[in-house]
Protein backbone atom coordinates (compact mmCIF):
# COMPACT_ATOMS: atom_id res chain seq x y z
CA UNK A 1 0.00 0.00 0.00
CA UNK A 2 1.45 3.38 -0.98
CA UNK A 3 1.62 6.38 1.33
CA UNK A 4 -1.08 8.08 -0.73
CA UNK A 5 -3.39 5.09 -0.46
CA UNK A 6 -2.79 4.89 3.27
CA UNK A 7 -3.30 8.59 3.77
CA UNK A 8 -6.54 8.54 1.77
CA UNK A 9 -7.94 6.05 4.28
CA UNK A 10 -6.99 8.12 7.32
CA UNK A 11 -9.64 8.00 10.00
CA UNK A 12 -10.79 4.51 9.04
CA UNK A 13 -11.39 2.25 12.01
CA UNK A 14 -8.69 -0.41 12.23
CA UNK A 15 -9.18 -1.93 15.68
CA UNK A 16 -12.03 -1.62 18.17
CA UNK A 17 -12.29 -3.07 21.66
CA UNK A 18 -15.76 -3.08 23.21
CA UNK A 19 -16.29 -4.01 26.84
CA UNK A 20 -13.04 -5.98 26.88
CA UNK A 21 -11.94 -7.61 30.11
CA UNK A 22 -9.25 -10.02 31.23
CA UNK A 23 -9.07 -12.19 34.33
CA UNK A 24 -6.20 -14.29 35.62
CA UNK A 25 -7.75 -16.85 37.93
CA UNK A 26 -9.66 -14.78 40.47
CA UNK A 27 -7.78 -11.57 39.66
CA UNK A 28 -9.41 -9.12 37.26
CA UNK A 29 -6.83 -7.11 35.32
CA UNK A 30 -9.20 -5.36 32.88
CA UNK A 31 -12.93 -4.77 32.87
CA UNK A 32 -15.23 -3.01 30.41
CA UNK A 33 -12.50 -1.35 28.37
CA UNK A 34 -13.50 0.40 25.14
CA UNK A 35 -10.79 1.54 22.73
CA UNK A 36 -10.77 2.51 19.06
CA UNK A 37 -7.67 2.77 16.86
CA UNK A 38 -8.02 4.69 13.60
CA UNK A 39 -5.72 5.06 10.62
CA UNK A 40 -3.66 8.25 10.74
CA UNK A 41 -4.29 8.86 14.43
CA UNK A 42 -2.30 8.44 17.65
CA UNK A 43 -4.32 6.91 20.48
CA UNK A 44 -2.57 7.46 23.81
CA UNK A 45 -3.21 5.02 26.64
CA UNK A 46 -2.07 6.37 29.99
CA UNK A 47 -2.06 4.92 33.46
CA UNK A 48 0.02 4.29 36.54
CA UNK A 49 1.67 0.97 37.35
CA UNK A 50 -1.02 -1.70 37.69
CA UNK A 51 -3.55 0.27 35.66
CA UNK A 52 -3.85 -2.47 33.03
CA UNK A 53 -1.77 -1.00 30.21
CA UNK A 54 0.42 -4.09 29.78
CA UNK A 55 -2.59 -6.41 29.76
CA UNK A 56 -4.24 -4.27 27.11
CA UNK A 57 -1.10 -4.43 24.94
CA UNK A 58 -0.96 -8.20 25.26
CA UNK A 59 -4.57 -8.59 24.13
CA UNK A 60 -4.25 -6.36 21.07
CA UNK A 61 -0.86 -7.83 20.07
CA UNK A 62 -1.99 -11.45 20.37
CA UNK A 63 -0.02 -12.50 23.46
CA UNK A 64 -3.16 -13.03 25.57
CA UNK A 65 -6.80 -13.62 24.72
CA UNK A 66 -9.47 -11.44 26.28
CA UNK A 67 -11.87 -13.04 28.76
CA UNK A 68 -14.87 -10.86 27.98
CA UNK A 69 -16.01 -8.29 25.46
CA UNK A 70 -15.26 -8.06 21.75
CA UNK A 71 -12.19 -7.35 19.64
CA UNK A 72 -12.83 -6.18 16.08
CA UNK A 73 -10.18 -5.86 13.37
CA UNK A 74 -11.33 -4.08 10.22
CA UNK A 75 -14.87 -4.42 11.53
CA UNK A 76 -14.71 -8.21 11.90
CA UNK A 77 -14.67 -10.10 15.24
CA UNK A 78 -11.23 -11.55 15.97
CA UNK A 79 -9.51 -13.70 18.57
CA UNK A 80 -5.77 -13.47 18.07
CA UNK A 81 -3.83 -16.61 18.93
CA UNK A 82 -0.26 -15.25 18.84
CA UNK A 83 1.85 -12.19 17.96
CA UNK A 84 2.50 -13.80 14.57
CA UNK A 85 -1.26 -13.98 14.04
CA UNK A 86 -1.55 -10.31 15.01
CA UNK A 87 1.25 -9.31 12.64
CA UNK A 88 -0.49 -11.16 9.83
CA UNK A 89 -3.46 -8.87 10.53
CA UNK A 90 -1.20 -5.80 10.45
CA UNK A 91 -0.71 -5.30 14.20
CA UNK A 92 2.84 -4.95 15.56
CA UNK A 93 4.11 -4.11 19.03
CA UNK A 94 7.41 -2.45 19.91
CA UNK A 95 8.34 -3.17 23.51
CA UNK A 96 10.70 -1.34 25.85
CA UNK A 97 13.42 -4.01 25.63
CA UNK A 98 13.27 -3.88 21.79
CA UNK A 99 14.54 -7.50 21.46
CA UNK A 100 17.73 -6.43 19.68
CA UNK A 101 21.19 -8.02 19.64
CA UNK A 102 23.41 -5.16 20.75
CA UNK A 103 26.63 -6.33 19.06
CA UNK A 104 25.01 -6.99 15.67
CA UNK A 105 24.97 -4.21 13.06
CA UNK A 106 21.88 -2.09 12.49
CA UNK A 107 20.93 -3.79 9.20
CA UNK A 108 21.20 -7.25 10.77
CA UNK A 109 18.88 -6.29 13.62
CA UNK A 110 16.45 -4.80 11.13
CA UNK A 111 16.05 -8.22 9.48
CA UNK A 112 16.44 -10.36 12.61
CA UNK A 113 14.25 -13.44 12.19
CA UNK A 114 13.13 -12.46 8.67
CA UNK A 115 16.40 -12.58 6.72
CA UNK A 116 16.42 -12.45 2.93
CA UNK A 117 18.20 -15.23 1.06
CA UNK A 118 19.28 -15.90 -2.50
CA UNK A 119 20.20 -18.97 -4.48
CA UNK A 120 18.44 -22.34 -4.82
CA UNK A 121 17.86 -24.61 -1.86
CA UNK A 122 19.93 -26.20 -0.27
CA UNK A 123 22.60 -23.69 -1.31
CA UNK A 124 20.79 -20.58 -0.11
CA UNK A 125 22.78 -17.85 1.54
CA UNK A 126 21.98 -14.49 3.04
CA UNK A 127 21.37 -11.73 0.51
CA UNK A 128 23.43 -9.23 2.48
CA UNK A 129 23.66 -6.44 -0.14
CA UNK A 130 19.90 -6.41 -0.58
CA UNK A 131 19.23 -6.50 3.16
CA UNK A 132 21.54 -3.53 3.72
CA UNK A 133 19.97 -1.57 0.88
CA UNK A 134 16.36 -2.22 1.87
CA UNK A 135 17.05 -1.51 5.54
CA UNK A 136 18.66 1.81 4.67
CA UNK A 137 15.80 2.74 2.31
CA UNK A 138 13.17 1.85 4.91
CA UNK A 139 14.88 3.91 7.59
CA UNK A 140 15.25 6.90 5.27
CA UNK A 141 11.57 6.64 4.31
CA UNK A 142 10.80 7.29 7.98
CA UNK A 143 13.27 10.18 8.05
CA UNK A 144 15.99 8.17 9.81
CA UNK A 145 19.43 8.69 8.29
CA UNK A 146 22.30 6.73 9.85
CA UNK A 147 25.91 7.29 8.85
CA UNK A 148 26.85 3.63 8.98
CA UNK A 149 24.49 0.65 8.77
CA UNK A 150 27.39 -1.55 9.90
CA UNK A 151 27.63 0.02 13.34
CA UNK A 152 26.41 -2.15 16.23
CA UNK A 153 22.87 -1.21 17.17
CA UNK A 154 24.04 -1.02 20.77
CA UNK A 155 26.12 2.03 19.84
CA UNK A 156 22.99 4.01 18.92
CA UNK A 157 21.18 6.22 21.38
CA UNK A 158 18.01 4.94 23.01
CA UNK A 159 15.92 7.18 20.78
CA UNK A 160 17.64 5.93 17.63
CA UNK A 161 17.11 2.29 18.63
CA UNK A 162 13.42 2.96 19.21
CA UNK A 163 13.23 4.65 15.81
CA UNK A 164 14.84 1.65 14.08
CA UNK A 165 12.31 -0.64 15.75
CA UNK A 166 9.44 1.58 14.54
CA UNK A 167 10.79 1.62 10.96
CA UNK A 168 11.18 -2.17 11.07
CA UNK A 169 7.56 -2.67 12.11
CA UNK A 170 6.36 -0.34 9.35
CA UNK A 171 8.46 -2.17 6.75
CA UNK A 172 6.98 -5.53 7.70
CA UNK A 173 3.45 -4.35 7.11
CA UNK A 174 2.20 -2.88 10.37
CA UNK A 175 -1.01 -0.89 10.02
CA UNK A 176 -1.45 -0.68 13.79
CA UNK A 177 1.71 0.15 15.72
CA UNK A 178 1.70 -0.40 19.49
CA UNK A 179 4.49 1.42 21.32
CA UNK A 180 5.08 0.31 24.91
CA UNK A 181 6.48 3.22 26.95
CA UNK A 182 8.93 4.23 24.17
CA UNK A 183 10.15 7.34 26.03
CA UNK A 184 10.19 5.92 29.57
CA UNK A 185 13.96 5.42 29.85
CA UNK A 186 14.99 8.36 27.64
CA UNK A 187 16.13 11.89 28.33
CA UNK A 188 14.36 14.97 27.02
CA UNK A 189 16.27 15.20 23.73
CA UNK A 190 15.96 11.51 22.85
CA UNK A 191 12.28 11.53 23.80
CA UNK A 192 11.84 14.27 21.22
CA UNK A 193 13.48 12.05 18.60
CA UNK A 194 11.04 9.21 19.30
CA UNK A 195 8.01 11.51 19.34
CA UNK A 196 9.05 12.85 15.94
CA UNK A 197 8.93 9.34 14.49
CA UNK A 198 5.61 8.63 16.19
CA UNK A 199 4.26 11.64 14.29
CA UNK A 200 5.91 10.35 11.10
CA UNK A 201 4.15 7.00 11.50
CA UNK A 202 0.84 8.83 11.85
CA UNK A 203 1.55 10.84 8.70
CA UNK A 204 2.07 7.56 6.84
CA UNK A 205 -1.46 6.59 7.83
CA UNK A 206 -0.71 4.11 10.59
CA UNK A 207 -2.91 3.78 13.63
CA UNK A 208 -0.54 4.29 16.58
CA UNK A 209 -1.24 3.15 20.14
CA UNK A 210 1.13 5.10 22.38
CA UNK A 211 1.36 3.55 25.85
CA UNK A 212 2.84 5.98 28.38
CA UNK A 213 2.68 7.29 31.92
CA UNK A 214 3.84 10.75 30.77
CA UNK A 215 0.90 13.06 29.94
CA UNK A 216 3.22 15.75 28.56
CA UNK A 217 4.64 13.38 25.93
CA UNK A 218 1.16 12.05 25.17
CA UNK A 219 -0.27 15.52 24.64
CA UNK A 220 2.46 16.44 22.18
CA UNK A 221 1.41 13.79 19.65
CA UNK A 222 -1.94 12.38 20.75
CA UNK A 223 -5.27 12.61 18.94
CA UNK A 224 -7.28 10.64 21.50
CA UNK A 225 -6.55 9.91 25.15
CA UNK A 226 -7.61 6.96 27.30
CA UNK A 227 -6.64 6.89 30.97
CA UNK A 228 -6.80 3.53 32.74
CA UNK A 229 -7.13 3.14 36.49
CA UNK A 230 -7.17 -0.27 38.18
CA UNK A 231 -8.22 -1.97 34.96
CA UNK A 232 -11.10 0.32 34.03
CA UNK A 233 -11.38 3.44 31.86
CA UNK A 234 -11.05 6.62 33.91
CA UNK A 235 -11.14 8.96 30.90
CA UNK A 236 -11.60 8.60 27.14
CA UNK A 237 -11.70 11.82 25.13
CA UNK A 238 -10.47 13.27 21.83
CA UNK A 239 -7.79 15.94 21.98
CA UNK A 240 -10.17 18.83 21.38
CA UNK A 241 -12.17 17.94 24.49
CA UNK A 242 -9.38 17.65 27.03
CA UNK A 243 -6.62 20.00 28.15
CA UNK A 244 -3.17 18.98 29.30
CA UNK A 245 -4.06 20.08 32.82
CA UNK A 246 -7.17 17.87 32.85
CA UNK A 247 -5.25 14.94 31.39
CA UNK A 248 -2.51 15.30 34.00
CA UNK A 249 -5.05 15.53 36.81
CA UNK A 250 -6.85 12.36 35.73
CA UNK A 251 -3.54 10.60 35.26
CA UNK A 252 -2.47 11.61 38.78
CA UNK A 253 -5.71 10.34 40.31
CA UNK A 254 -7.39 13.71 40.73
CA UNK A 255 -10.52 12.30 42.35
CA UNK A 256 -8.47 10.42 44.95
CA UNK A 257 -6.33 13.51 45.61
CA UNK A 258 -9.48 15.60 46.05
CA UNK A 259 -10.82 13.11 48.59
CA UNK A 260 -7.47 13.22 50.39
CA UNK A 261 -7.63 17.02 50.42
CA UNK A 262 -11.08 16.85 52.01
CA UNK A 263 -9.86 14.48 54.71
CA UNK A 264 -6.68 16.44 55.43
CA UNK A 265 -8.63 19.70 55.63
CA UNK A 266 -10.20 18.31 58.78
CA UNK A 267 -6.76 17.87 60.35
CA UNK A 268 -5.37 20.96 61.99
CA UNK A 269 -2.03 22.31 60.77
CA UNK A 270 -2.07 20.56 57.38
CA UNK A 271 -1.68 22.79 54.30
CA UNK A 272 -4.01 21.46 51.56
CA UNK A 273 -3.77 24.47 49.27
CA UNK A 274 -1.60 22.69 46.70
CA UNK A 275 -3.91 19.68 46.37
CA UNK A 276 -6.46 19.80 43.52
CA UNK A 277 -10.22 19.69 43.67
CA UNK A 278 -12.00 16.83 41.93
CA UNK A 279 -11.40 17.05 38.16
CA UNK A 280 -14.28 18.21 36.00
CA UNK A 281 -15.23 16.18 32.99
CA UNK A 282 -13.47 17.50 29.87
CA UNK A 283 -15.27 20.48 28.39
CA UNK A 284 -17.19 21.33 31.58
CA UNK A 285 -14.66 23.93 32.68
CA UNK A 286 -14.93 25.89 29.44
CA UNK A 287 -11.16 25.67 29.04
CA UNK A 288 -10.92 23.30 26.12
CA UNK A 289 -8.12 25.12 24.35
CA UNK A 290 -5.04 23.15 23.39
CA UNK A 291 -1.91 23.66 25.46
CA UNK A 292 0.45 23.34 22.53
CA UNK A 293 2.95 25.71 24.09
CA UNK A 294 4.12 22.70 26.09
CA UNK A 295 5.52 21.20 22.89
CA UNK A 296 8.62 23.30 23.44
CA UNK A 297 9.34 21.39 26.65
CA UNK A 298 10.67 18.48 24.56
CA UNK A 299 13.31 19.49 21.97
CA UNK A 300 12.77 17.82 18.62
CA UNK A 301 9.13 17.01 19.29
CA UNK A 302 6.84 17.54 16.28
CA UNK A 303 4.63 20.64 16.22
CA UNK A 304 0.90 20.00 16.38
CA UNK A 305 -1.08 21.07 13.31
Amino acid sequence: MSDNDTGARAGRELVRLTGVGKTYGTSRALHGVDLTVRAGEVTCVLGDNGAGKSTLIKIVSGLHRHSEGELLIDGEPARLSSPRDALARGIAAVYQDLATVTLMPVWRNFWLGSELTRGPWPFQRLDIPRMKRVADESLRAMGIALDDMEQPIGSLSGGQRQSVAIARAVHFGARVLILDEPTAALGVKQSGVVLKYVAAARERGLGVVFITHNPHHAYLVGDHFTVLRLGTVELSEPRERVTLEELTLHMAGGAELAALKHELARVGGVDTGSLPDAPARPGESGEGERHDENAEDTPGAPPRP
